[in-house]
């Protein structure tokens, strides 16, 4: 009797390890997943500065007027946050190394300017991925900020950023100056009631790179410095 006790609980230990096995196999081969996150804490559209303004340029065009937007920049001893898009970095290269040796931030705005709201975690993971290998690769800086095309998002989107360590950020100020090709409206927008922590969406556009030194001015005027969105989302003054 005692000896069939003993079999039986050898047998089962060994059943257990067993169990304990594939349960450690499953875990470690299961396919990656983006864990579920909320949209309300994990998407930034306004900064912690008090005195600090970002401006967050999203480019999938204009590469001229990226060279003259970086000249004022200098000009005003200003530092921005450039968003980019992977496809139109892949043929403007030289642009992107000129940005990041400038000292400004890179960050991802998908490469093939796709509505991220509608994608699948797959097809997120590609596109934000894709963006920021080759953005590393050209400038050895890795984005850990992700700026939807169009501001479209989905938790699912959110997810997949967080899972590749990159903090979804939108705008608290937009200029629309992709479509109202005024400077005078993207100087007003830009600068009405702006206040520390802002972060103000531009587009590489000629009439915007006029209002850009105006607006510059505007904010020294009201002691606000121009910050990128790192340090806008991290800057407690």
């Amino acid at each position: 009797m005692k000896n069939k006790q003993k079999l039986w609980m050898r047998l089962s230990a060994n059943l257990a390890v067993i169990a304990l096995s594939f349960s450690v196999a499953f875990v470690c081969f299961a396919p990656e997943k983006a864990a579920t996150v909320s949209l309300e804490d994990e998407v930034y559209r306004k900064g912690n500065a008090e005195t600090g303004v970002s401006l967050m340029f999203n480019v999938y065009w204009g590469t001229e007027e990226v060279y003259e937007i970086l000249d004022v920049l200098d000009e005003y001893l200003a530092k921005s946050t450039f968003f980019i898009g992977g496809s139109w970095a892949d043929d403007n290269v030289a642009c992107v190394k000129e940005i990041a040796a400038r000292g400004h931030e890179l960050g991802n705005h998908g490469y093939f300017h796709k509505d991220h709201a509608k994608l699948s975690e797959r097809e997120n993971r590609e596109e934000i991925a894709r963006c920021n290998q080759f953005l590393t690769l050209a400038t050895g800086q890795e984005p850990t900020l992700f700026a939807p095309p169009s501001g479209a998002y989905s938790s699912v989107a959110v997810s997949v950023a967080k899972s590749l360590k990159m903090k979804t950020v939108l705008w608290t100020k937009d200029t629309i100056d992709w479509r109202d090709k005024d400077a005078s409206l993207v100087y007003s927008r830009a600068t009405k009631d702006v206040a520390g922590g802002a972060l103000v969406l531009m587009h590489p556009m000629a009439h915007t790179v006029k209002a850009l030194p105006d607006i510059l001015k505007e904010y020294k005027r009201r002691g606000l410095s121009v910050i990128t969105v790192t340090e806008n989302l991290r800057l407690k003054e």
